[in-house]
C-alpha cells in the first residue's frame, strides 16, 4: 500500500535515518496535529536503537477537559506501546509569572519538555506545529507589530539547552492534510473548544481576518504569507551572521556578571545591527525579554551612541525590565542584572 500522503511528508521534512538511533519526546496536547504528528512518527519509526516517547502538560486550565485530554494521550501512548511522561502546571507557579497566562504557561511548557527530554536523554523535542500555525503566527505579529526576525514566523528548530533541540517537522503540512490522514487512520482526536473563543485574538485572526482577507483582498493571502515568513527567514540568517561577528569583537564581558559594549567598535555599524547586538547579548545572558519592545531597544541604542562626556545626562543611566541596569561610561554601555533580581539569579542562556 502507497504511504499516506502526512508520511511521506514527514518522512522528507524529517527522514528517519535523522533521528531512529536518538531518544525522540514527542509534545502531545490530543489535539488533531500532535495526534497525527504522533501516529507519522510512530508508523515511520521501523528501526533503530532510539525510541518515541510521548510527553504531554496538563496546563489545569479548563478543568474536567484538561485531565481528559491527559488520560486521551496516556491512553494512545499505551495503545502505541510507548512511554508516557506527563506534567502539570500549578497554580502557584502562575502567580510567581510576570508575564501573561498564556505566555507564562508557554514557558512553562517548554521548561517541562526540556526537563523531561535531559531526564530520559532525548535529543530532541518534537512539536506539532503546522503551516496553518505559522500563517497565523506571522499575521498576528503584523498586527501587534514585530521586525524581520518576527516577521520569519515560529523556527523549524530551536536550542532548549546544551542537549535538547526542538524540532517542528509538521511546518510544511496544512491544518487540511493533518485532518485527511486522522479520517484515513481512523483515529479520534480531542477538541479544545477555547480554539474556538472569539476573546483570543490569535482566534479571531484564525477565524475572521484570515477569511476576510482570503475572501476580499487575496485568495493567495496564506500562501503570500508562507513565502514572506520564508524570506524573512532567510534575510534574519545574513543578519545573525553579522550579528554574532559584531558581537565577539564589540561586547566584553563584565566582572559584575553584566557586560559592555564597547563603542568604538560598534560606532560605524548601523543602528539596526546594533539593536540586534543588543537583542543577542541580553539574550544570551539569559535576562526576560518579554518586556524588552521596540522603544526600550531603541533607548538602550541610543545610550550605546551617548558618550558621556557629550553632555547628554539623561541618557546615562536608566533601569529596564529585568531588571537590568544601564550605565553609559566613557568606554561604551555597561550593563548589569539589579542585585537580588531575577535576572541576577538566573543562568546564562546557551546561544
Amino acid at each position: 500500500m502507497d504511504t499516506p500522503h502526512l508520511e511521506a511528508l514527514l518522512a522528507n521534512s524529517w527522514p528517519p535515518p535523522a533521528w531512529a538511533d536518538v531518544s525522540v519526546l514527542v509534545a502531545v496536547s490530543g489535539g488533531a496535529d500532535s495526534v497525527a504528528l504522533l501516529r507519522g512518527l510512530s508508523a515511520l519509526k521501523r528501526g533503530g536503537e532510539g525510541r518515541l516517547v510521548v510527553a504531554h502538560f496538563n496546563h489545569q486550565l479548563r478543568g474536567g477537559e484538561s485531565d481528559a485530554d491527559e488520560r486521551f494521550v496516556g491512553r494512545l501512548a499505551d495503545q502505541l506501546g510507548l512511554r508516557f511522561e506527563s506534567g502539570r502546571l500549578e497554580p502557584a507557579e502562575l502567580d510567581a509569572c510576570s508575564e501573561g497566562i498564556e505566555e507564562a504557561a508557554r514557558n512553562l511548557r517548554y521548561r517541562f519538555l526540556t526537563d523531561a527530554a535531559e531526564r530520559i536523554g532525548a535529543r530532541y523535542v518534537v512539536c506539532a506545529h503546522t503551516a496553518d500555525d505559522q500563517i497565523e503566527t506571522i499575521l498576528h505579529r503584523i498586527v501587534r507589530g514585530t521586525g524581520i526576525a518576527g516577521l520569519a514566523g515560529i523556527p523549524r528548530c530551536r536550542q532548549l539547552s546544551p542537549a535538547v533541540t526542538v524540532i517542528r517537522p509538521l511546518l510544511n503540512v496544512r491544518r487540511s492534510e493533518v485532518l485527511e490522514y486522522l479520517a484515513f487512520l481512523g483515529q479520534p482526536y480531542r477538541d479544545d473548544r477555547s480554539n474556538s473563543d472569539r476573546r483570543f485574538t490569535r482566534n479571531r485572526i484564525r477565524r475572521d481576518l484570515l477569511p476576510h482577507l482570503a475572501e476580499h483582498y487575496n485568495p493567495a493571502v496564506a500562501e503570500a504569507l508562507l513565502r514572506l515568513g520564508r524570506l524573512a527567514a532567510e534575510a534574519q540568517e545574513v543578519v545573525d551572521g553579522l550579528v554574532r561577528r559584531l558581537v565577539a569583537d564589540g561586547v566584553v564581558a563584565a566582572s559584575d556578571d553584566g557586560l559592555l559594549v564597547v563603542r568604538s567598535r560598534v560606532a560605524d555599524q548601523p543602528d539596526y545591527l546594533v539593536r540586534e547586538l543588543l537583542m543577542h547579548a541580553w539574550q544570551a545572558k539569559g535576562w526576560p525579554m518579554q518586556s524588552m519592545g521596540f522603544d526600550e531597544w531603541n533607548r538602550l541604542l541610543q545610550m550605546v551612541r551617548n558618550d558621556p562626556r557629550s553632555g547628554a545626562t539623561a541618557l546615562l543611566k536608566r533601569t529596564f525590565p529585568g531588571p537590568i541596569q544601564a550605565e553609559c561610561l566613557t568606554e561604551g554601555l555597561h550593563l548589569r542584572p539589579q542585585a537580588g533580581s531575577e535576572a541576577d539569579r538566573q543562568p546564562e542562556a546557551s546561544q
